[in-house]
């Protein structure tokens, strides 16, 4: 099959990462090659855009919180490490919780998150928040009834709390389908490399999936407020789910885009 490319499609594919990406996987396949490159340059944009983030978070002693809720293998583990690999690391955190321990079980359930709130110049990204008993909890009964209603009574006041303070949030869903996620599931499953991530949770998210569905439509409809609002990021697409997470996370964050770095 004769393959036609533009002068400038040649050349892309003629750099390092252009040959990298277009030998990385068989059979060869130069359009995926070209949407790769195209995607890596975007992102590089954006990277030196969040080291002026967090620049003038330094700066100003900001306080910036991002958490990342989704299905699991959403990605929102992979979005994290695009954000925060060019950012200096002493200035951020990524933070993923644990089950709560037998003490924390005992204590107010938002306390063990206020715990890891960021201190002045300090952006922190949740890999999963305070929002696990909006629907993580509840499907897979780690929470009663009870619980999960006072949780959803108080948490829009926690926020308002938490804007009113001086810290800026932003949260972010990651949405997949069942199909791919299923597809994502093998992938693991079949990948050395990856088959720690699977756990006995994401083993029964195909067949809790309308559950999930109902109590994430819950979630949107009660959280979703006008000072904290949910982003929605399609992520079927794993490149373009990353970009999606850095532009909004930009734009919902007023800092100066012209502060020397």
């Amino acid at each position: 099959m004769e393959i036609k490319l533009t002068n400038l499609e040649v050349k892309k594919l003629s750099t390092k990462k252009g040959l990298l990406a277009l030998m990385s996987k068989e059979p060869f396949n130069h359009e995926k090659a070209l949407r790769y490159i195209d995607y890596q340059r975007r992102l590089v944009k954006l990277q030196t855009e969040l080291i002026k983030l967090q620049t003038w978070t330094i700066k100003k002693d900001e306080r910036i919180i991002v958490i990342f809720q989704g299905r699991d293998a959403a990605g929102k583990g992979g979005a994290i490490r695009r954000l925060t690999e060019r950012i200096n690391p002493r200035h951020m955190r990524i933070v993923a919780l644990p089950k709560p321990s037998e003490d924390e079980q005992t204590q107010w359930y938002f306390q063990r998150y206020v715990e890891q709130f960021p201190k002045a110049g300090e952006i922190v990204f949740f890999d999963r928040s305070w929002y696990n008993r909006a629907v993580v909890e509840p499907v897979n009964g780690f929470c009663t009834p009870e619980e999960y209603e006072i949780f959803m009574s108080q948490v829009n006041d926690f926020e308002r709390m938490i804007l009113e303070s001086g810290i800026h949030l932003v949260k972010i869903y990651m949405s997949i389908s069942k199909k791919e996620q299923a597809k994502r599931f093998e992938e693991i499953k079949s990948d050395p490399l990856k088959q720690w991530k699977m756990t006995k949770l994401d083993e029964k998210a195909q067949v809790l999936w309308e559950y999930y569905t109902e109590y994430k439509n819950a979630m949107f409809k009660r959280t979703d407020t006008l000072i904290s609002p949910w982003k929605i990021i399609r992520a079927n697409r794993k490149t373009e789910a990353r970009v999606n997470a850095v532009n909004h996370i930009l734009k919902s964050i007023p800092y100066d885009k012209n502060i020397k770095i």
